[in-house]
């Protein structure tokens, strides 16, 4: 099973980057046609979320365009939520690979999902945490 970053989300719909904005589309796009299935760890859409309300309080985007750009995210992936038990598998994580409280999360919570691939530019790229490897699509 696939998952996708914060980071691949916001590039998705950010046309200040329009670089990694092709490369978020094409990679959203190819995850589409793909057999494998895809899911977003909830943890993700409340970070796009978050993002989003940023830049609405910047005055960058209005309500409405976050209503859009998550109406999209609804109809584009099954949500999985996480169970009680990531926060202690988080806990492990993090202190054997030395990372980021967000970033144990996330991954615990692909743990418990069942997910084998996470696309994100903020961990190690190639790596593998204990059944998650990670894929820089922007490398």
């Amino acid at each position: 099973m696939n998952a996708v970053d914060t980071n691949v989300l916001v590039y998705f719909v950010d046309v200040q980057e329009p670089v990694k904005q092709a490369v978020a589309i094409s990679l959203l796009q190819s995850l589409g046609r793909s057999n494998k299935r895809i899911v977003l760890p909830w943890q993700v859409g409340g970070e796009f979320l978050c993002c989003l309300r940023r830049w609405e309080n910047a005055g960058r985007i209005k309500r409405n365009d976050t209503q859009r750009h998550l109406s999209q995210l609804e109809s584009m992936f099954t949500f999985v939520f996480p169970a009680q038990t990531i926060l202690a598998s988080s806990l492990q994580l993090s202190s054997r690979y030395q990372l980021s409280h967000w970033d144990s999360m996330l991954l615990a919570a692909c743990i418990d999902a069942g997910i084998d691939t996470l696309y994100s530019e903020d961990l190690s790229a190639g790596m593998t945490y204990d059944s998650v490897t990670v894929i820089n699509p922007f490398a």
